[in-house]
C-alpha cells in the first residue's frame, strides 16, 4: 500500500508541477504577445506547450521515481526500466520541442518579411526557401533524437563501434544504392536557393500548365488548372527545360486566333475589340492589337492580341474575346464566317457557265 501512495504521489506531483510550469509559460507567451502585436512570435510559441509539457512531465519523473522507489522493493525493481523509458520519452519530447521551436522562430521571420515587402515575386521565394529549411531542420532533429536513442540501449552501442569501423565501405554502397535520391536532394537545394521555382509561381511541363503548390526535399506538386496534383522528382527541374510564366513578373500576352472569310471587315472588328476591352475586367489595359496574320485560297487568319496581369486573367480574357468576337461576326457579319464548299465540281461548272452566259447577253 505504501509503494502504490509512494508512486501515485511521485506521478501525480510530478504531472501538476510539469502543468504548473506549463501553464506559466502559456500565460507568458500570452502577455508576450500581447505586449507585441507586430510579431507574431510568442503566439506561434505557444504551439510547443504539449511537448513542453512532455519533457518538463518526464524529466520531473526521472528525478522523483527513483526517490519514491528507495527502500520499496517492487518499485525497485523496476527503476532501470522506467528510468531508460523516461529518458526515451525526454529526448523524443525535447526532439519535438526543438521542431515546433524552430518553426516558430522561422514562421515568424517570414511573417514580418512578407508583411514588409511589396515584391511578391521575392515573397514566394523566401517561402520556398523557408519551407525546405524547415523540412531539413525538422529531418536533422529527428536524426539525432533517433541516434541519441539508440545509444542508450547498450546493444546498439556495442553496435556502433563495428559500424563505425566499416563506415567506409558503407558510405560508398549507400552512395550508389541513393545516387537518385541524392541527386532530389541536391536540385531541391538548387531550386529553393537558386531562385528557378517557387511556391505559387505558374508554371507549364509537359504540356501541363498550373500553380507549383509544394516543394519538398525530393518532389514538387504542382496543381493544374482543372484542380489535378502532377508530382515530379524536383530533379525534372534542374535536368529538362520547362516555362515559369510567374518568372520577372507575372504579367502576360495572349492571342487569340480566328479563320474567317476574305470579305471579314476588319477595320470593324478591330474597333468592336478596342470596345470591348474596355469593358472586360480582366484586361489589364496594357496593349491590344487585331491583325490578319495569314491568308489561303479560302479565307484569312485574324490574330487578336490582348494582356493581363496573371495566367488566370489571361486565359479568362482571351475565352471572353473568342467568344465576343465569333458571336459578333455571326451577328453582324454572317458573311465573314468561314465557308466549306460543298457542292459537286459539276454543278459549280454549269453555275459558273451559267454566270457567263448573263454577262455575255448583257
Amino acid at each position: 500500500m505504501e509503494s502504490f501512495i509512494r508512486l501515485a504521489i511521485s506521478v501525480g506531483g510530478s504531472a501538476l508541477a510539469a502543468y504548473a510550469v506549463c501553464r506559466a509559460a502559456d500565460m507568458l507567451a500570452r502577455f508576450a504577445d500581447r505586449r507585441h502585436p507586430e510579431t507574431p512570435l510568442w503566439g506561434l510559441l505557444r504551439r510547443g506547450r504539449t511537448p513542453l509539457y512532455v519533457v518538463v512531465l518526464a524529466a520531473l519523473l526521472r528525478w522523483t521515481y527513483p526517490v519514491a522507489a528507495r527502500g520499496q522493493q517492487p518499485l525497485q525493481e523496476h527503476v532501470d526500466t522506467v528510468g531508460h523509458i523516461l529518458l526515451l520519452s525526454l529526448i523524443g519530447g525535447g526532439a519535438w520541442l526543438t521542431v515546433r521551436t524552430a518553426a516558430a522562430l522561422v514562421e515568424s521571420s517570414y511573417a514580418r518579411y512578407a508583411g514588409r515587402s511589396r515584391d511578391a515575386a521575392r515573397v514566394r521565394r523566401v517561402r520556398t526557401q523557408v519551407s525546405l529549411i524547415m523540412r531539413v531542420v525538422t529531418v536533422a532533429v529527428g536524426v539525432v533524437a533517433a541516434a541519441a536513442a539508440l545509444v542508450t540501449f547498450p546493444s546498439f552501442r556495442t553496435l556502433g563501434t563495428s559500424l563505425l569501423a566499416s563506415a567506409g565501405i558503407i558510405g560508398i554502397v549507400a552512395g550508389v544504392a541513393a545516387q537518385s535520391t541524392l541527386s532530389n536532394l541536391f536540385a531541391g537545394f538548387q531550386i529553393a536557393f537558386g531562385d528557378m521555382v517557387r511556391i505559387g509561381d505558374t508554371v507549364v511541363v509537359d504540356g501541363e500548365w498550373g500553380v507549383v503548390e509544394e516543394v519538398t526535399l525530393t518532389f514538387l506538386t504542382v496543381r493544374t488548372w482543372d484542380e489535378r496534383r502532377v508530382t515530379l522528382p524536383v530533379s525534372y527541374f534542374t535536368s529538362r527545360p520547362f516555362e515559369n510564366w510567374s518568372r520577372g513578373g507575372a504579367e502576360m500576352t495572349g492571342s487569340v486566333f480566328l479563320h474567317c472569310d476574305h470579305s471579314t471587315p476588319v477595320a470593324l472588328a478591330r474597333a468592336h475589340l478596342k470596345e470591348f476591352l474596355s469593358k472586360c475586367d480582366t484586361w489589364d489595359g496594357r496593349a491590344w492589337d487585331l491583325s490578319v496574320t495569314d491568308t489561303s485560297p479560302t479565307g484569312i487568319t485574324v490574330r487578336a492580341i490582348v494582356t493581363a496581369k496573371d495566367p488566370d486573367d489571361l486565359w479568362s480574357t482571351r475565352c471572353a474575346v473568342r467568344e465576343e468576337l465569333v458571336g459578333w461576326l455571326a451577328r453582324e457579319h454572317p458573311g465573314a464566317l468561314p465557308k466549306v464548299v460543298t457542292a459537286p465540281a459539276a454543278d459549280l461548272l454549269e453555275l459558273r457557265e451559267g454566270e457567263e452566259a448573263g454577262v455575255s447577253g448583257r
